[in-house]
């Protein structure tokens, strides 16, 4: 099968961890038949740099026009000074909306080989975290009204948080699918008690509920939610809530399971063309060390293959490969044990070997 692959390698370590992900992929295409070609495209600061532009309107066609996206990182201090309308992050905003993703699914999943190093107590993580936080991607807040007046020789801020009705049953559908493919448990995260967006979103989603009948449906406040990530994740199986706060609440789910650097992540609208990358930001402070960590990364690229490729089989291939190095103890920094004793057992590696180890181990069941 032949699959052309819009690729942003972005800024920060983006470059670093997409070249490694993208050599599990020509890996994994000679393993099983395939044909993966890629296209490379700017976005973000160094689109800035180069164009003049977060995301020139060419780039942005090289996405659409391509079968899936595999993105690094975008962003860095370099460009905090830049007009709001031109920061990096604008580029992310305008290819999600350019490409109509509007469901970001972020897997909360601990490994079982890094269950140790999660910051929660070990009673708590025994119980199991593995979960999946749907959030809508290109409504509310972030797509809003920006702008700063200045008012009686004062400056005043205004954001504006919107949402459709249809907006909300969209994102809601995807939630409730995600739920009844899983464990039948959906969790609606919102702030009813303060916001009208988010009485409709509950309004909305107590509708659908009624079309799946097999779904357990909950409400909880996003404050709430936010605690008992950290309190009793083994109770959740899929949260679907609003685009500020799954970017807040993923970003905690993310670090309750070891390292963000792990967590990857997929984009998906009506079409199987989507947007994959990890969680986590450019990090430029470690940026050409060769330190980062690829697997959220390489993760992605897997999710790639699942969802948008039609190819579980590949898809598996590439997780339990990961799965054989954490097992042989191979670990980048992030994810080292800070303790001694574990630190002893494990193997401090690189951003290269990690990918390189990985590809090597790849193999048909």
């Amino acid at each position: 099968m032949n699959k052309n692959v819009a690729v942003i390698r972005g800024d920060g370590i983006g470059p670093e961890i997409v070249e490694q992900a993208i050599s599990v992929l020509d890996r994994a295409a000679e393993l099983f038949g395939h044909n993966f070609s890629y296209t490379d495209v700017d976005m973000g600061g160094c689109a800035i740099d180069k164009w003049g532009d977060p995301l020139p309107q060419e780039m942005l066609e090289r996405c659409v026009n391509s079968d899936s996206v595999l993105l690094g990182a975008v962003g860095g201090d370099k460009w905090n000074d830049v007009p709001g309308h031109m920061r990096p992050e604008k580029g992310l905003l305008r290819l999600r909306s350019g490409m109509g993703v509007y469901s970001n699914n972020r897997p909360a999943k601990i490994w079982p080989q890094l269950a140790g190093a999660s910051p929660l107590k070990k009673s708590i993580v025994d119980k199991g975290i593995d979960f999946i936080i749907v959030r809508e991607l290109i409504g509310g807040i972030y797509f809003g009204e920006h702008k700063t007046d200045d008012i009686g020789g004062m400056q005043h801020a205004t954001d504006v948080l919107s949402y459709s009705e249809d907006e909300i049953e969209r994102i809601g559908r995807i939630g409730f699918e995600t739920a009844r493919k899983r464990n039948k448990k959906l969790c609606s995260v919102e702030k009813s008690n303060v916001l009208d967006s988010s009485r409709l979103w509950k309004k909305v989603m107590h509708r659908l509920a009624g079309e799946y009948h097999d779904v357990e449906l909950t409400d909880m406040l996003v404050d709430n939610c936010a605690m008992q990530i950290v309190k009793n994740p083994a109770q959740f199986d899929v949260i679907v809530t609003e685009n500020m706060f799954g970017d807040i609440l993923s970003d905690e789910a993310s670090m309750i399971t070891c390292s963000i650097g792990m967590i990857p992540s997929s984009s998906l609208g009506s079409s199987s063309c989507g947007l994959y990358e990890p969680i986590h930001g450019s990090a430029p402070d470690i940026a050409g060390r060769d330190i980062a960590n690829p697997i959220g990364t390489i993760l992605s690229a897997a999710m790639m293959l699942r969802y948008s490729f039609d190819m579980p089989a590949e898809a598996d291939c590439i997780e339990r490969a990961v799965s054989d190095v954490l097992d042989e103890g191979y670990r980048t920094s992030d994810i080292m044990p800070s303790d001694t004793e574990g630190a002893s057992k494990c193997r401090r590696i690189g951003c290269s070997e990690c990918g390189k180890l990985i590809a090597e181990r790849l193999r048909k069941e």
